[in-house]
C-alpha cells in the first residue's frame, strides 16, 4: 500500500512513496483536492458545485472533470481515496501525512524538546497553501481565510510553548515572549509572562512602559489586570474551544435515519462521556455549525468532556427539505426516531428555542429515557395561541414575506432575523448569520417552520414533567422574554431557574455568559 505524503505550508505538493506527483494545472481542482483533504469528511456534491463554480454552463460537469485528475493524484492501483456517489464525495485518511496535521499532533505531547519546538515553529512560519486563494469563490475563501487562521493559532500555541519553555533561558525565551504576546494581544496571561521575563533581564525601563500600556489595553477592554493566576476563566474558555475545533468536526460521526413518513433526518455524534442529546431547533446545520462564530464554542465545550448527539430537523441542514409535513407533533415524532436509532437507553436532553417545547413533550412521553433536562431560550406557547387579531395579522404579513425575500442576495429581510436573536452581534457575526440562513432551508420551509412554532403549546405538558430540569434564559432575550422562562420553570415540579446577563436568544460563543452556560449545563448534568 503507498503511502501520500501532502504538503500544505508553502506552495501545494504531493508526493507517493517520497516521489513528487505532478498536480493539475487548474487551480479550482487543487483547490478542491485541499478542501477535500483538509476537511476530512464526506461533502455534497451541490456544495461543491456552489463552493467552486460561479455560475458555470455546466458545474456538475465540471466538479466531475475535477475529480477525475484528483483521483490520479491519490489513488493508486492498491488503495482508493477519493470516493464518490451520486449525491456525496469522501477523502479518506489511507496512509497519509498531512503536515499541518502531523505538527498539530505533536505539539499536543506534554515533553517537546525546545530545539524541535524552534524548528516546528520555523515550518509554521509559511504561509497555508501559498497559491491557492480564489478571489472570486466567497465560500471557499472564506474557508481558506478560516483554515489560515487555524493555523495562526497552532502558531501562537507554539510560541506560547517556547515563551515558557525551561529549557530556554531567560535572555533566549524573550524574542518568544515578545511574539507570543504580539500573536496575542489581548491575552493578561502572554502580558504578564512578557513583563516578568523583562524584569527578569533587568529591563525596568522597558518593563514600566509595558505594564503601563498593558494596563489601559486590558482594563478598556473589560479583562482582567493583572492576573493573579496562569490564566483567567475567560481566557481558559477561548483557548480550550480553538484547538478542539477541526478535530471536533474530523471525528463528527453523520448518519441518516428514516421517520415514519419516509423522511431523512441527519443526525451526528461527537466526543466521549456522558451522552448529551441536543433536540432540533430552527436553524441547524451540523456541518456549518462548527464553523460558526456564535454556538460552535459551546458545542466544542460540551463534546470535551460528553458524548453530543445533535441532528437537523426536516426541512433544514442536512435533512431531507422536500418534506409533506412540518408541525410540532413530526418534531417530536423526528426526536423519537432519533433516539431509537441511537439506540440510547437513558441521556441528557437540552432543548432550544422552540426545541425546548420538543423535549418537555419527550420527556414527559419518556421520563425513564431522560436523566436530566435543560431547556434555554424556552416558550411553551407558540405566537397563535391568545394572540390578538392584530398580531396574527401582523405575523401572516411576515410568513408572506419570508416567502419572497429569504433567498435573496440583499439579506436586508434576514437581518429582522439576526437582529433580534443576537442584538450584539458584531457587523462580521450577523453576516455569517444571515449567509447561515440562506444556505440552511428554503425560503418555503422558512416560512413553514413559522408558521408550526405559531401552533406550539406544551403549558397543559409542563406539571407532568418528572424529571430533574433546568431552565436557563437569558435577562434581555428580544425574542422570547425571560418571564417566560420564569413561567416554564415555576410550572414544572422542583425545576431550577438560571439567568444570564445575555441580550442574545442565541449565545455568542465570546460572551462571557456562553461560559456560564456551558459550566451550568456541566455542573447540572453531574449532580
Amino acid at each position: 500500500m503507498s503511502e501520500l505524503t501532502i504538503r500544505t505550508l508553502g506552495e501545494l505538493a504531493v508526493n507517493r512513496d517520497g516521489e513528487y506527483v505532478p498536480l493539475p494545472a487548474s487551480k479550482k481542482t487543487r483547490a478542491l483536492l485541499v478542501y477535500l483533504v483538509l476537511t476530512a469528511r464526506p461533502q455534497r456534491r451541490d456544495r461543491l458545485c456552489e463552493m467552486f463554480w460561479e455560475v458555470p454552463d455546466d458545474p456538475r460537469g465540471a466538479l466531475r472533470w475535477s475529480l477525475c485528475k484528483l483521483r490520479l493524484v491519490v489513488n493508486d492501483a492498491t488503495i482508493e481515496r477519493l470516493v464518490a456517489d451520486r449525491e456525496r464525495v469522501t477523502f479518506l485518511e489511507l496512509q497519509i501525512e498531512i503536515d499541518i496535521h502531523r505538527l498539530a499532533a505533536r505539539l499536543k505531547q506534554p515533553d517537546l524538546q525546545a530545539a524541535e519546538l524552534i524548528e516546528m515553529a520555523a515550518r509554521l512560519q509559511q504561509p497555508l497553501l501559498d497559491g491557492i486563494d480564489l478571489p472570486n469563490q466567497e465560500l471557499f475563501q472564506r474557508w481558506l481565510t478560516a483554515e489560515r487562521q487555524e493555523k495562526d493559532r497552532l502558531q501562537t500555541r507554539m510560541t506560547q510553548r517556547l515563551a515558557t519553555h525551561v529549557d530556554l533561558s531567560p535572555d533566549h525565551a524573550l524574542p518568544w515572549n515578545r511574539e507570543w504576546l504580539s500573536a496575542d494581544p489581548y491575552n493578561p496571561v502572554a502580558g504578564a509572562e512578557l513583563l516578568f521575563r523583562l524584569r527578569q533581564l533587568r529591563f525596568d525601563q522597558e518593563a514600566d512602559a509595558l505594564s503601563g500600556e498593558l494596563d489601559r489595553r486590558f482594563r478598556s477592554a473589560g479583562i482582567q489586570w493583572p492576573v493573579k493566576s496562569n490564566t483567567t476563566p475567560s481566557v481558559a474558555f477561548q483557548e480550550s474551544a480553538a484547538p478542539l475545533a477541526r478535530q471536533l468536526l474530523a471525528h463528527q460521526k453523520i448518519r441518516f435515519c428514516t421517520a415514519k413518513d419516509g423522511v431523512r433526518i441527519a443526525y451526528a455524534c461527537v466526543g466521549k462521556g456522558t451522552p448529551l442529546v441536543k433536540a432540533a431547533n430552527w436553524l441547524t446545520h451540523l456541518e456549518l455549525d462548527w464553523d460558526a462564530p456564535i454556538w460552535s464554542p459551546l458545542f466544542r465545550e460540551l463534546a470535551s468532556e460528553h458524548l453530543l448527539l445533535r441532528y437537523d430537523e426536516r426541512g433544514n441542514g442536512l435533512s431531507d427539505w422536500d418534506v409533506g409535513e412540518i408541525s410540532f407533533e413530526v418534531f417530536v415524532a423526528d426526536l423519537e426516531t432519533v433516539i431509537d436509532n441511537l439506540g440510547l437507553e437513558r441521556f441528557a436532553l437540552l432543548g432550544i428555542s422552540q426545541g425546548a417545547a420538543v423535549s418537555i413533550e419527550y420527556a414527559v412521553r419518556h421520563p425513564e429515557r431522560v436523566s436530566h433536562l435543560i431547556l434555554f431560550g424556552a416558550y411553551a406557547a407558540g405566537w397563535r395561541i391568545h394572540a390578538s387579531p392584530q398580531t396574527i395579522k401582523e405575523r401572516e404579513a411576515l410568513l408572506t414575506l419570508t416567502e419572497s425575500g429569504w433567498g435573496q442576495d440583499n439579506p436586508a429581510y434576514r437581518q429582522i432575523f439576526s437582529s433580534t436573536f443576537m442584538p450584539s452581534a458584531t457587523f462580521d457575526e450577523l453576516q455569517w448569520f444571515n449567509e447561515f440562513q440562506r444556505r440552511t432551508t428554503s425560503p418555503e420551509n422558512a416560512a413553514r417552520f413559522l408558521s408550526a412554532f405559531g401552533d406550539v403549546d406544551v403549558r397543559h405538558r409542563l406539571a407532568n414533567v418528572r424529571v430533574p430540569t433546568l431552565v436557563i434564559h437569558s435577562q434581555r432575550d428580544g425574542r422570547i422574554p425571560v418571564s417566560s422562562g420564569r413561567e416554564i420553570a415555576a410550572s414544572i415540579p422542583n425545576a431550577q431557574f438560571m439567568s444570564l446577563e445575555s441580550d442574545g436568544h442565541l449565545l455568542l460563543g465570546r460572551e462571557p455568559a456562553a461560559q456560564q452556560f456551558v459550566e451550568a449545563v456541566r455542573g447540572f448534568i453531574t449532580k
